[in-house]
């Protein structure tokens, strides 16, 4: 069966998977492009890499049609998908030499053995581990292993990457090493690749597109710029954190599309272009950073007495006792009032 894809190599349309009459994914439906990376993002449980599974071929959806390059995947078993899957725990063989390790893929297509050698070869110094094929992969680091499990799934010479949350058993400093290396290899090779991960900053680095799941479904889907600017939503800007979500409600209209909204920690100027009824409940975005410039909403102001003060990088985070949070530069005193005059928006 073929589908009119013009632009996508890969294609979902309406995947649903439950177990039991718990449902999990629920008419999943997304696209991807020839050299493009999409990024799963999402909390633990919420069906990411239940879904990569099934792009894979390793697990079957209760509904919905899985296509690559206009054919659908169904009937086809997932060796024969030639697709690279890269996981958290590395799935390396203990026993196995690096440069075994990487040939496994290639020894089972039964390729012949200069084909192998050049292959292994080009894919460990394309993951910076030139040299490497000799040792053990018991005695490599973390990130060594992990790009030692990349080398593999390149050397098939995938049709598509997958990864499942692969960054996610390393430390801090060698997870933004290989986030980069990564980065600069899927942008090198131009090897469509899925990425799926809980972790926002991850996400964001890596993503051409970033497709938020919540509850089975997708509920944010766009560039990385475009999810911050505008994430749409109370659960998308918290999971982001990308400031304070207020609950509050509307108590008359403005002009020039401006509405006052009345909250447990204040009033505020908000210009949307929603179609909202006074009194009507809705979700309002206070970013943390001092307003500078040109401001959506005017005379939008935080106010409180400081209750904590953590220094993070360049600049204080301060926590106020209503919970509100503020980044400023200089830090206030434990226990002062400030006032701090901050963008707010509303969240559809």
């Amino acid at each position: 069966m073929r589908v009119n894809s013009k632009m996508s190599i890969l294609a979902l349309a309406s995947i649903a998977k439950s177990y039991g009459d718990t449902p999990l994914l629920q008419n999943i439906s997304f696209t991807l492009e020839e050299g493009e990376t999409v990024c799963l993002l999402g909390a633990s449980g919420s069906g990411k890499s239940t879904l990569l599974r099934m792009i894979a071929g390793l697990e079957t959806p209760d509904l919905g049609t899985i296509f690559f390059d206009d054919f659908d995947l169904a009937s086809t078993p997932p060796h024969l998908r030639d697709f690279g899957l890269v996981f958290q725990d590395y799935a390396l063989f203990p026993h196995l030499n690096v440069n075994d390790n990487v040939a496994f893929g290639l020894k089972m297509r039964r390729m012949g053995r200069d084909e192998i050698s050049q292959r292994v070869a080009n894919s460990l110094e394309l993951v910076n581990l030139k040299g490497f094929g000799g040792r053990s992969v018991n005695d490599l680091s973390g990130g060594e292993q992990q790009r030692v499990a990349l080398a593999r799934a390149l050397t098939i010479h995938p049709r598509l990457l997958m990864f499942d949350e692969p960054l996610g058993a390393l430390d801090k400093t060698l997870r933004e090493g290989l986030l980069n290396e990564l980065r600069s290899v899927l942008r090198r090779t131009k090897i469509p690749a899925i990425y799926v991960t809980h972790d926002q900053e991850e996400a964001f680095a890596i993503a051409d597109r970033v497709l938020i799941l919540y509850e089975g479904n997708i509920i944010r889907a766009g560039a990385p710029a475009e999810v911050w600017a505008n994430p749409q939503s109370a659960y998308v800007a918290e999971f982001l954190g990308l400031g304070n979500v207020i609950e509050g409600e509307l108590k008359g209209k403005r002009k020039n599309s401006e509405w006052k909204v009345r909250s447990e920690v204040g009033e505020f100027v908000v210009r949307c272009d929603h179609k909202h009824l006074e009194g009507e409940s809705v979700c309002l975005l206070a970013r943390p950073t001092v307003c500078a410039g040109r401001r959506r909403s005017a005379g939008n102001e935080l106010n409180g007495v400081v209750a904590d003060i953590v220094f993070q990088k360049d600049s204080y985070k301060v926590t106020l006792d209503n919970g509100l949070y503020v980044y400023l530069k200089d830090a206030p005193k434990i226990g002062g009032k400030i006032s701090v005059r901050v963008e707010v928006e509303c969240l559809e």
